[in-house]
């Protein structure tokens, strides 16, 4: 099967009426079939996919599929006739359609003898899809049907079934009209549908075998809910306070899946299926209800570890977390994560090889409980989402050879909640961090030399910070979603004015530099903010592009004249600019050959790698185009990715030791790169896995014409020339022994790996 063509189908159905054709007569994928023939023997080897072979009564399955879809949307005479072209064993299948005219709706009437289903349907009936004037749509009757089934089970109706509710019509008119008739049944031989209510809950817990042997924890909470724990682990208000289903009220299959999802999101539970209910034995219409569960494990450990590789420098980073999943018997969630990232010099860099360049060690310890944790009584606001009060404390210690050792010590309350499925709301309302930086009294002595005052300020103080942050999302669900969408993300944060407030209700007195203090030492001000917009736009055949634009500002202001380390914003990376490694682009068009030619300045170079490189502001965009290669590659979907990359960050203001770096309006494209690639992502459902090759496209640290480099210096992609010799040369850190330059050259291509997708 090569070719499948559909004749005299309108527009509109012509891609549906294609899924009606049977999946083993449709072409196939050519990626996917080519890896078949590459990877397979026999076809003993499920990757790719076999080719499709024609089979004469799978195309007459197909075509009558295709007749009955055209009659099921309105097309009551619709005939379809199939034809098979061959040549050379490649066969297209050819359906001709004779869709004669479109019925529409003339008259539409009922016949339901419960009054209270009457009032229900009448609710309901402006929302209906098949009205008066409509076409004639069967699938649009089933849709019809769904819903006022669905309705009905929001209202009481336990015992309601679809098959209530049927449609007689006519269509025995010349005039391509139907009449139609919607019937909803009463249970034989009742005048009308029972309604029922909430009786008595029963909630089971199992052990974690899912067992339910031994003794159990058996309490009555209160009128409704018996609690009994085989697994002795949980307090009933861990299950009661996402039981959405309360006594008295009338069954509502919504919140009876309702309480399935949320006790599933506690993250504690290994099984949470659906609520069974029993009718009590009397004429009281009551359901009593019963919840079985069977618990997670309650620790868990995972090691986790990675070697890294770029420009010349390579490195491992190990991780361990450890998870207890049910501290206090409250469903809340202990984690406490170690991760020690290294970074080795390969000799090419620096004259020591082997030697350690960077290290980063942080530890993290997080409590988080499902609930709202509030000084007064708050609702529980689970209805769209489990919401989380997790309280955090980190460490991190960084070291980068010769220049830093850097400490900073977090803790923090944080509350987060969904307003609706699509709004989520994240508050800090407190954080403290204290952070202390100690420079090697080498470098220390050659900043001071050369007037680097703001690097030695910026990385070498000790200093106290305290503030709130506010994070809005809005379809951060949709984002595995094939389908058409805004997100956004917006975050404020904003520092030191409690601190501020406190030092001068008590005149504590200012440090040396006139910046005022509190428990002797300095703290920050800033106020720092950061938008994330992106547009998703989906096509068929899981086709999707994505155009995405996130700007970002922080300014000092009150006692501090510039930002925190912690707090400035840097470019490049794999979720980034994706043609740059982190903190290796801007700000604006600062080029690091500005610090000169002599040893002083190579020694700079060196020291202050990763940290010159910093802005205050920031605009980045990308634009992806994405679509699917092939079904099946080794077990996973292999999708692929154009893209293109752009932005920077910058300078708030005019700084000597970043000369152009500054953020100005009238050089905004001067001072801009563009980055450009393509990747793969191996699509394992439960994560994905990414490649992504970028290329530098327009670089900002050069002017004029050189900032074109792919097409001015292209030539060099794969071999070293004059432009990456005369880089080197001005970029270079020092001079080895044997006289050769030390120091990164020039690199076009950027390889990123990762998991999940950039954005």
């Amino acid at each position: 099967m090569r070719k499948i063509t559909i004749k005299g189908v309108d527009d509109d159905y012509k891609d549906l009426a294609l899924n009606y054709v049977d999946k083993e007569q449709q072409p196939n994928n050519w990626l996917n079939l080519q890896f078949y023939y590459l990877f397979s023997k026999n076809g003993k080897k499920n990757i790719g996919e076999p080719p499709a072979i024609l089979d004469s009564s799978l195309v007459e399955y197909s075509r009558l599929q295709m007749e009955k879809f055209l009659q099921n949307k309105g097309y009551l005479k619709a005939k379809v006739k199939d034809s098979i072209h061959i040549k050379k064993k490649k066969a297209e299948l050819i359906f001709t359609a004779e869709q004669g005219p479109m019925f529409h709706v003339r008259n539409y009437k009922d016949s339901i003898g419960d009054s209270r289903v009457r009032s229900l349907y009448e609710g309901y009936k402006a929302k209906a899809h098949v009205k008066p004037g409509s076409r004639f749509d069967r699938d649009s009757l089933a849709y019809d049907r769904d819903e006022l089934y669905t309705v009905m089970k929001r209202n009481g109706y336990y015992d309601f079934y679809r098959q209530y509710i049927s449609y007689d019509y006519d269509s025995t008119y010349n005039n391509s009209v139907v009449d139609v008739k919607m019937i909803i049944d009463n249970p034989a031989g009742k005048k009308e549908h029972p309604i029922y209510k909430i009786n008595n809950t029963l909630i089971t817990i199992a052990r974690s075998t899912g067992r339910t042997t031994g003794q159990a924890d058996t309490l009555q909470v209160d009128t409704q809910f018996r609690f009994v724990d085989y697994s002795g682990r949980f307090k009933p208000r861990t299950v009661t306070d996402y039981v959405f289903q309360k006594k008295g009220e009338l069954y509502n299959i919504d919140r009876q899946q309702l309480t399935t999802a949320r006790l599933s999101e506690l993250n504690v539970f290994r099984n949470v299926p659906n609520p069974t209910y029993t009718k009590l034995a009397d004429s009281s219409n009551r359901l009593d209800t019963r919840i079985d569960i069977i618990p997670l494990k309650r620790m868990n450990d995972r090691i986790e570890g990675e070697f890294l590789f770029s420009s010349g420098r390579y490195g491992y980073n190990i991780g361990n977390t450890f998870t207890n999943r049910n501290m206090f018997k409250q469903a809340a969630i202990l984690q406490l994560k170690i991760n020690w990232s290294v970074l080795f010099d390969n000799g090419s860099n620096s004259a020591s090889r082997g030697s350690i360049e960077n290290q980063d060690f942080k530890v993290g310890l997080s409590l988080s409980y499902p609930r709202l944790i509030l000084p007064f009584r708050a609702p529980i606001l689970g209805k769209y989402g489990v919401p989380h009060t997790t309280f955090a404390s980190n460490y991190q210690l960084f070291y980068q050879k010769g220049l830093v050792k850097r400490q900073s010590f977090v803790n923090s309350i944080t509350y987060d909640f969904f307003e609706t499925p699509d709004k989520r709301h994240t508050i800090t309302p407190l954080f403290i961090e204290f952070s202390r930086g100690t420079i090697d009294p080498t470098a220390y002595r050659l900043l001071l030399s050369q007037n680097r005052f703001s690097y030695i300020y910026l990385i070498g103080r000790t200093i106290l910070t305290s503030g709130s942050q506010y994070t809005y999302q809005l379809n951060a669900n949709k984002l595995n979603w094939l389908t058409d969408f805004l997100y956004f993300r917006g975050s404020l944060d904003v520092g030191g004015n409690a601190f501020s407030l406190l030092s001068h209700v008590f005149n504590t007195k200012p440090d040396s530099t006139g910046r005022r203090t509190l428990f002797g030492y300095n703290y920050a001000q800033y106020a720092k903010t950061e938008v994330d917009l992106r547009l998703y736009r989906s096509f068929s055949h899981e086709r999707q592009f994505i155009f995405r634009i996130n700007p970002g500002v922080g300014i000092p202001y009150g006692n501090s004249d510039e930002l925190i380390f912690e707090k400035n914003f840097y470019a490049g990376g794999a979720n980034d600019i994706r043609a740059w490694l982190p903190r290796t682009l801007g700000p604006g068009q600062f080029n690091r050959a500005s610090y000169g030619s002599n040893a002083i300045a190579d020694t700079l170079r060196s020291q202050l790698r990763y940290i010159d490189q910093v802005g205050e502001v920031k605009i980045v965009g990308n634009a992806e185009y994405r679509y699917l290669l092939a079904n099946n590659f080794f077990g996973s979907k292999l999708k692929g990715a154009f893209f293109m990359d752009f932005g920077n960050v910058w300078r708030l203001k005019k700084q000597e030791e970043s000369p152009n770096g500054e953020f100005r309006l009238g050089n905004l494209w001067n001072s801009t790169a563009i980055g450009i690639g393509t990747g793969l992502r191996f699509d394992l459902q439960f994560f994905v896995f990414r490649f992504d090759i970028g290329l530098k496209f327009k670089d900002p640290q050069f002017s004029g014409s050189d900032q074109w480099v792919l097409l001015k210096h292209g030539d060099e992609l794969f071999r070293t020339g004059d432009f990456k010799r005369a880089y080197k040369e001005a970029n270079k850190t020092g001079v080895d022994t044997d006289g050769n330059i030390l120091g990164d050259g020039y690199s076009f291509m950027q390889l990123n790996f990762g998991v999940g997708l950039p954005f």
